[in-house]
């Protein structure tokens, strides 16, 4: 099974995010019920590890936060350029639980990840590079951001690839504690 461990959106938050699908060719919309954020990607897992790789996760303690997205970029350039995402207001708490997130997927065997953290929602992925109408849409949409929304929890998430795409199913929650009154 291939796995992740990510934060799931609220309804309002994903659909705000799907008012900005469309307006650029050769692009392919992440459907709504598939919007997250990525903590820690695994990769493919045997059963067993993904059963240790659970109770791990269960043991981490961190606090519920508030998070907000602002802002739209892209990675890669010209015709290497692969994504389009949402951005993430900084937040000391969402890079510690990461932090927490990303220590236990080592313990567990996973070994240490790669590429340096950076909070994103994907979007949108190109299918030939960047979209000639890409600088207009980051212009009329560029300045997206939403109101802060609860994070009260993590999830343990299987990806499993079909038709259409990967569809992304919740194996495991984690409840972060209540927050501080």
């Amino acid at each position: 099974m291939r796995l992740f461990v990510g934060l799931g959106l609220p309804p309002d938050i994903r659909m705000g995010l799907g008012t900005l699908s469309g307006g650029l060719e050769d692009t392919r919309w992440v459907k709504p019920e598939n919007l997250h954020m990525t903590l820690r990607f695994i990769g493919e897992t045997a059963a067993a590890a993904a059963e240790d790789l659970n109770a791990a996760l269960a043991d981490i303690s961190a606090p519920a936060f508030e998070l907000r997205l602002d802002g739209l970029g892209h990675f890669g350039k010209g015709r290497k350029l692969r994504m389009l995402w949402a951005g993430v207001e900084p937040s000391s708490a969402l890079s510690h639980l990461q932090a927490k997130v990303e220590a236990v997927a080592v313990r567990a065997g996973f070994g240490d990840e790669a590429r340096k953290f950076k909070p994103h929602v994907t979007i949108a992925r190109f299918k030939r590079g960047a979209p000639k109408s890409l600088g207009a849409y980051m212009e009329g949409y560029g300045g997206f951001g939403t109101a802060p929304f609860l994070v009260d929890r993590f999830t343990l998430f299987e990806s499993r690839m079909g038709r259409g795409g990967s569809h992304y199913i919740p194996l495991s929650e984690y409840p972060l504690n209540e927050r501080a009154a």
